[in-house]
């Protein structure tokens, strides 16, 4: 079962920018309650599509210099890279559903 990985600020471009497959990033929280209320989701997601794209975690106190970079405002937000390149953004607690349908055009 695949698990969500932890993106830094140090492993960020590795691990997301040069990924040979999609990458979902999800920018939370320890306080964020709306954060919690997607992380089971996002987990899911890690082990269902595991091989065909990778999941990871941003902690935005953590790693400060990545949820500026990408113009962070508010948590949760998800972006979706493909090729190094941000190709979608879903900003809030959405249900599985919506994540996995803009995934899917992705794929």
């Amino acid at each position: 079962m695949g698990k969500a990985l932890e993106f830094t600020d140090t492993n960020f471009e590795n691990e997301v920018i040069a990924s040979d497959k999609p990458v979902l990033v999800d920018f939370w929280a320890e306080w964020c309650g709306p954060c919690k209320m997607i992380a089971p989701s996002v987990e899911e997601i890690a082990g269902e599509y595991e091989g065909k794209l990778k999941v990871g975690k941003v902690d935005v106190d953590v790693n400060q210099q990545v949820a500026m970079k990408y113009g962070i405002r508010g948590i949760p937000t998800l972006l979706i890279f493909k090729n190094g390149q941000v190709v979608d953004q879903i900003v809030g607690a959405v249900p599985k559903t919506q994540i996995t349908a803009r995934l899917e055009k992705v794929l």
